[in-house]
């Protein structure tokens, strides 16, 4: 985890600081990071990868006001882009909107429906309940497209989508593209291959090493795999 955030690297050393002597609080290893000129620099990029201007039904959106309860009851999904010395490449992502873990992804060359759906085949097998499921995307051309409300349809989830081009509506998923992409895929790949194995490996670091401020420092995991009746929801809510 190369460039975690600075609250959960102290979470993560507190014991360990108090194992061997250092006194030290969490503003203190703020001012040492400072000093070192150490600490994490945001990026401001964006580039639009949405297109909604299209004929293909939209679907209403039902996650507005709404807060997730378990595991599974929300997807959100998303489209981001990553270069490689070769060429620029797609990541599609479903993430589990209570969790905040990584359900599936896709790495491919373009946006085609095609490709995109693969993320979501990924996140319906690894799926570890049967309760109802509801899919929340923008309103771009793949999400709509008659394939991936099929595959959808298929697994009996519901679809839903922002009303037209808000990016806060799937504030969400967008975060975790920027998470993935500021945290963990820093450096350029050589190659679409190399890039696929350290998507790969920085996804299994986030959904097992990364805690959550959200989740009162717990990992995805730890929260998806929990049984729901034991979460305190109502520790959860602050993100929402």
């Amino acid at each position: 985890m190369p460039k975690l955030g600075t609250r959960k690297l102290y979470y993560l050393l507190k014991v360990e600081f108090q194992r061997i002597g250092i006194k030290i609080g969490r503003d203190a290893l703020f001012d040492y990071l400072r000093s070192e000129s150490i600490l994490i620099k945001p990026r401001k990029n964006y580039t639009k990868t949405t297109d909604s201007r299209h004929w293909l039904r939209k679907h209403p959106n039902l996650m507005k006001d709404v807060i997730p309860v378990r595991p599974e009851q929300y997807f959100v999904s998303d489209i981001t882009y990553i270069k490689s010395r070769e060429r620029t490449h797609y990541l599609s992502l479903v993430t589990d909107a209570f969790s905040r873990k990584i359900m599936g992804y896709h790495l491919s060359d373009d946006m085609s429906a095609e490709n995109v759906v693969q993320a979501m085949k990924m996140a319906n097998n690894n799926r570890i309940t049967s309760e109802e499921l509801i899919h929340h995307s923008d309103r771009g051309l793949q999400y709509c497209s008659s394939l991936y409300q099929t595959e959808l349809k298929r697994s009996n989830v519901t679809p839903s989508m922002t009303d037209g081009y808000d990016c806060y509506q799937n504030a969400l998923a967008e975060r975790i593209n920027g998470i993935l992409k500021g945290e963990f895929l820093i450096n350029k790949c050589n190659t679409g291959q190399e890039l696929k194995i350290l998507i790969q490996q920085s996804i299994k670091t986030y959904n097992n090493e990364r805690p959550h401020l959200s989740l009162k420092y717990k990992t995805s995991n730890f929260i998806h795999n929990k049984n729901p009746s034991k979460i305190a929801s109502r520790d959860l809510l602050n993100v929402y």
